[in-house]
C-alpha cells in the first residue's frame, strides 16, 4: 500500500493556522469527501498533509490554493504531479477558481477566517456542491444547530438555505503542529436542490444579518434600527426562533 505521505517539518504558523500532524484524522478527513466532482480545491494545504491523501485518489484532480509563500514552494518541490494547480492566491480575495464547472472544496480552516471562507462559498455556491473542512468546534457546533438552540446563528441559517449540513466527528488538539487552546471539529456540506430561494436572496441574506447582530433582542427592534419593516407575526420573536424557511417567509412578507 502507497504510504501516506507526512510532513515532519515545523511549518510557520500563519493566519491563525494550526497544522495536523496525524495521518488517521487526515485520512478520515479525504475520505469523508464522497468526490461526486472530479475537480477538488485544497483551502490552504500548507505542508501536504491531506494533499498527498486526495492525489492517491485517481478519480480526483486535485487544486490547491495557498496564500504563504514558504508553502508554496514546499508543496511545488514535493508533489510535481500538482503543477500548474498550486494557486498562490488569497482564497478570499481570489475571483474563481481557474478550472470551469462544479467542484469539492476541502481543508483544515484557519481558525480566524473560517467565517469568512464560508461566506466566500456562499458566494460561489452554484459552484461548490460539496465541502468537508475542520474548524474549530464552536464554529462546527453553530453551522449545524438547528433553530430554537442558542448556538444557532448566521451561517446556521445561510448555510443551510443551500446546504445540508452535518457534524462529522470531533478532533483533539493534540494532533495539531502548535496545538491550539480549543478542540476542532469536521464537518461536510452538500449543496442541496435549492437553485434559487422563492424570495429576494440580497433581502434574505440582508435580514438574517440584520436579526443576528443584535441577537438579544426581538425582531421589532433588530430589523426597525436598520430602517427595515417588520411583518407583525413576526415581530415578538427571537432571530435563533426561526428557521430558515421562517426567514424565508419574512424576507417575502417584507417585499410586499
Amino acid at each position: 500500500m502507497k504510504q501516506t505521505r507526512m510532513n515532519i517539518v515545523r511549518p510557520k504558523k500563519k493566519l491563525g493556522q494550526h497544522f495536523l500532524k496525524d495521518g488517521n484524522i487526515a485520512r478520515k478527513i479525504v475520505d469523508s469527501l464522497s468526490a461526486t466532482n472530479s475537480d477538488v480545491l485544497e483551502v490552504g494545504p500548507g505542508m501536504g498533509v491531506l494533499t498527498g491523501l486526495l492525489l492517491q485518489k485517481p478519480e480526483l484532480k486535485v487544486h490547491v490554493v495557498e496564500i504563504d509563500s514558504e508553502s508554496v514552494e514546499y508543496l511545488n518541490s514535493h508533489f510535481p504531479e500538482l503543477s500548474g494547480r498550486i494557486y498562490f492566491n488569497d482564497f478570499l480575495k481570489w475571483d474563481a477558481p481557474a478550472f470551469a464547472g462544479t467542484f469539492s472544496i476541502i481543508g483544515n480552516f484557519p481558525y480566524n477566517i473560517s467565517s469568512q471562507i464560508f461566506f466566500r462559498i456562499l458566494e460561489w455556491r452554484n459552484r461548490v456542491t460539496e465541502t468537508v473542512c475542520m474548524v474549530q468546534k464552536e464554529v462546527a457546533e453553530r453551522i449545524s444547530s438547528p433553530h430554537g438552540n442558542k448556538t444557532y446563528g448566521i451561517l446556521s441559517v445561510l448555510l443551510g438555505a443551500f446546504y445540508t449540513t452535518e457534524y462529522l466527528f470531533t478532533v483533539s488538539e493534540q494532533v495539531f503542529i502548535p496545538p491550539p487552546k480549543v478542540k476542532s471539529a469536521v464537518i461536510r456540506l452538500r449543496r442541496n436542490n435549492v437553485e434559487k430561494l422563492p424570495c429576494n436572496e440580497q433581502l434574505f441574506f440582508r435580514v438574517v444579518k440584520a436579526a443576528f447582530n443584535k441577537r438579544r433582542k426581538m425582531l421589532r427592534n433588530s430589523l426597525s434600527e436598520t430602517g427595515m419593516h417588520i411583518p407583525e407575526q413576526f415581530a415578538d420573536k427571537r432571530p435563533e426562533q426561526l428557521s430558515v424557511a421562517d426567514f424565508i417567509e419574512l424576507t417575502k412578507l417584507m417585499e410586499t
